[in-house]
């Protein structure tokens, strides 16, 4: 199975970053998996020579020597790619942590650390760890949504996307065409923002409600990607964190934590209900429908109607 161009980098990255002498070509090809996988050397060397740019462009300074031999090794120093001191304030440290996430889930850890083991074995000294505490390569995520990674893949590459998705309020999942924007966690969920083709409009998709393969499709996309993408706000609108209104409902007693957790006031009903005023945004009423015969709602009266109008096309399947 092809490796992922994105895992190729990293491990070249902390061969070179791991190594206190040069590396020569044929050490990094038996090292690094992917090499393994060319079919002739001059595929090889195509691959090595594009993937070492690629690193170069994206600020890794890698030195070029020669041996007395006359075979050209490679290796990056330390020293040449240490960071300067960096002072961050709270919203870029989260912004940075939440960047850390998504690089476990490209499965980067792995082979990476095996392409180490394999050049330490071949004499490699082991005082140098790119992995500890305080390195600049730290590849943890735990993220485990199958779509998770080909949806980052056709974010980065603009490529379109089939999956088949089952809404909330839905019995079964249908198939979705998508361009997709950008991926978002919030609350322990990711989200994908895009375009959805067949509805002619934005879109926002719940990762854990894909199934199956997510399908990569030929040609470009058919609308601008938005210099800004509000994945987190549109969620948030879903679960009333944006709402400017309430609504008030009943939900049977012991029912419903996710509910009482927003709820503004509770009040005892008797007979195993309780009466609840929660806050009312767009989405509420798919939300509500998740939680079946526990919940019915008392006011507004729109919002009862689009809940029963949600469960009507569930029981029609």
């Amino acid at each position: 199975m092809a490796i992922a161009k994105a895992e190729r980098l990293m491990n070249l990255a902390l061969c070179l970053l791991g190594t206190r002498r040069p590396l020569s070509k044929r050490e990094l090809r038996e090292s690094i998996e992917a090499y393994l996988e060319a079919s002739s050397d001059d595929s090889f060397s195509r691959m090595f020579e594009r993937d070492k740019d690629d690193l170069r462009e994206l600020g890794l300074v890698i030195e070029t020597v020669e041996n007395l031999d006359g075979e050209m090794g490679y290796l990056a120093r330390r020293d040449s790619n240490r960071l300067p001191p960096i002072t961050l304030d709270a919203e870029e440290a989260a912004a940075l942590g939440l960047a850390a996430k998504v690089w476990q889930q490209a499965r980067l850890a792995g082979a990476a650390s095996g392409a180490l083991q394999k050049l330490r074995a071949a004499g490699l000294p082991e005082d140098v760890d790119p992995y500890e505490t305080h390195g600049a390569l730290e590849p943890r995520i735990p993220v485990h949504e199958v779509a998770f990674e080909p949806l980052m893949l056709a974010c980065r590459d603009r490529r379109p996307v089939v999956f088949d998705y089952r809404k909330a309020t839905a019995a079964h999942p249908e198939p979705r065409h998508v361009e997709p924007w950008a991926l978002e966690c919030w609350r322990g969920h990711w989200y994908l923002a895009g375009w959805d083709r067949d509805r002619g409009a934005e879109r926002v998709f719940r990762l854990s409600r894909i199934t199956g393969k997510v399908r990569s499709r030929s040609g470009q996309f058919t609308v601008p990607v938005p210099d800004v993408v509000t994945v987190r706000e549109t969620v948030a609108g879903w679960a009333g964190e944006t709402a400017d209104r309430s609504a008030l409902i009943r939900l049977r007693s012991g029912a419903g934590y996710p509910l009482r957790a927003k709820a503004t006031a509770v009040r005892e009903l008797g007979d195993g209900w309780d009466e609840l005023e929660i806050p009312y945004g767009h989405g509420l009423d798919a939300w509500l429908v998740e939680f079946g015969p526990d919940v019915v709602v008392l006011e507004p009266a729109e919002l009862r109607a689009d809940v029963v109008d949600r469960l009507r096309a569930v029981a029609k399947g």
